[in-house]
């Protein structure tokens, strides 16, 4: 099966997650809940990864962390591992502990409000998953979570658990334990309205759908990197939403690409005719040049349907007809030198 491309740097931040193999509870007791925070221990000191916040749920867990080493790979393999091995010890079993390959969204660590989006959306999961009682529970009543340390000064705070960053992201001064309570318990009353649930969802929908959180520019920072792992590997062996806009990215400049040898630049190409031979030879093209989607495609070109696609690719393979064959000529002994293609 394709694996998600791993997308490591010095200083980079992630949002992690990982579940529970079927959905199964990763921690039976309190003492696996201990145990899983002392192995966590374990491996940021290994690392040096220093954690911004962190959630342990019955089946789940999240984490923001930052590694100023390109080690994330590398630390949750132990970290999965060597925990899964001690719960599988205590417990007297055996088997998988965690469901496939963990989730890490890229989190710009530099520009914007990402931190404070990311954190507040791991503090508020023991609220939206019915463990504590709303309006009735304090959001620091919960032990499992970075919440209480950052609000409790009687809180031990762990040496692998810094504030500052996600304070500073929100507006608030070192220490200022009370305004992020006050600011933290605002947003618990957010989740008791439909609105505010809404609007809530709405700046958590990149976190739960997407592959990276940021602005544009840190977006081509992260496919810059993204290609030159498709690059050094087989591209085949790899899937995700990195992969997919490297994908797309790479089809745009080919189009211009395509389109400049075939004599086409300035040309409206989806307004003109779907069967039109160009087009159907750019299809045929692209589709085996890169890795997007036939449908991306159709999009593109202003085919219509996808099957259209489809259809092009195995007259152009064919190349029975002269012109269609003239063009695929034209295409791949141009096109592909001047896209800096080597296919032999």
């Amino acid at each position: 099966m394709a694996r998600k491309i791993r997308i490591q740097y010095a200083g980079a931040v992630y949002h992690v997650m990982a579940r529970g193999n079927q959905g199964r509870r990763i921690y039976a007791n309190d003492q696996d809940r201990k145990l899983w925070l002392e192995t966590l221990a374990e491996g940021c000191e290994q690392t040096g990864w220093q954690i911004h916040a962190f959630v342990l749920l019955p089946n789940h867990y999240h984490l923001l962390a930052e590694t100023p080493e390109a080690n994330l790979v590398d630390g949750m393999k132990w970290l999965q591992s060597t925990y899964t091995q001690r719960y599988n010890s205590r417990h007297k079993v055996f088997g998988h502990l965690f469901q496939g390959r963990y989730k890490a969204l890229v989190v710009d660590g530099a520009e914007g409000n990402y931190f404070g989006v990311v954190s507040t959306y791991i503090h508020l999961n023991p609220v939206r998953a019915n463990l504590l009682r709303m309006g009735k529970d304090s959001l620091a009543e919960y032990q499992w979570s970075s919440y209480p340390a950052y609000v409790r000064a009687r809180v031990r705070r762990p040496p692998w658990l810094t504030t500052e960053r996600v304070m500073s992201n929100l507006g608030f001064k070192a220490g200022d334990r009370a305004g992020y309570a006050a600011y933290m318990e605002g947003r618990v009353l957010e989740l008791e309205t439909k609105a505010g649930r809404e609007e809530l969802n709405q700046q958590w929908r990149a976190i739960r759908r997407g592959w990276y959180l940021g602005e544009d520019g840190f977006r081509e920072r992260l496919l810059e990197r993204a290609a030159k792992i498709l690059q050094a590997g087989r591209e085949a062996t790899y899937s995700g939403g990195a992969k997919v806009e490297h994908g797309e990215g790479e089809a745009e400049r080919l189009l211009r690409v395509g389109l400049a040898v075939l004599g086409m630049e300035g040309v409206d190409v989806q307004a003109a005719a779907k069967g039109m031979a160009e087009k159907q030879v750019l299809a045929w093209w692209l589709c085996g040049r890169t890795t997007v989607r036939r449908r991306w495609v159709s999009g593109r070109l202003g085919m219509g349907d996808e099957s259209r696609v489809t259809q092009a690719i195995r007259r152009v393979k064919k190349a029975a007809e002269p012109g269609l064959a003239r063009l695929k000529r034209q295409i791949e002994e141009r096109a592909d030198r001047a896209a800096g293609l080597d296919y032999e």
